[in-house]
């Protein structure tokens, strides 16, 4: 399996709430068709929270995910502004084990 993570910046949400780490993996899951699953929740030094997903082609299958979260919000959230998306090939990868690949610098 590989990695998707979803850095969300609770200081850029409309509605940060917490069960947000609950329901974007949920409709995550749904979108794809359980090709992206659900795979825990972190919390950066920061603040940030990190949604872990895993997937067999995490390069494949964050398009998806960048779709979902630029077309439709959740828990009244735009994540447009407030998620970063990143992947690697390694599975259960660290933050700093992938790459950034929206928004596109």
């Amino acid at each position: 399996m590989e990695t998707i993570g979803i850095v969300l910046d609770p200081s850029k949400m409309s509605n940060p709430d917490l069960d947000i780490r609950y329901d974007l993996p949920d409709r995550i899951q749904e979108y794809t068709d359980r090709k992206v699953i659900d795979n825990a929740y972190d919390y950066l030094p920061d603040q940030r929270l990190v949604i872990w997903l895993e997937t067999e082609n995490a390069a494949k299958n964050v398009e998806d995910v960048i779709r979902l979260i630029s077309t439709e919000k959740i828990l009244d959230n735009d994540l447009t502004q407030a998620a970063e998306v990143y992947i690697s090939d390694i599975e259960n990868a660290e933050l700093d084990q992938c790459k950034k690949v929206f928004p596109v610098a």
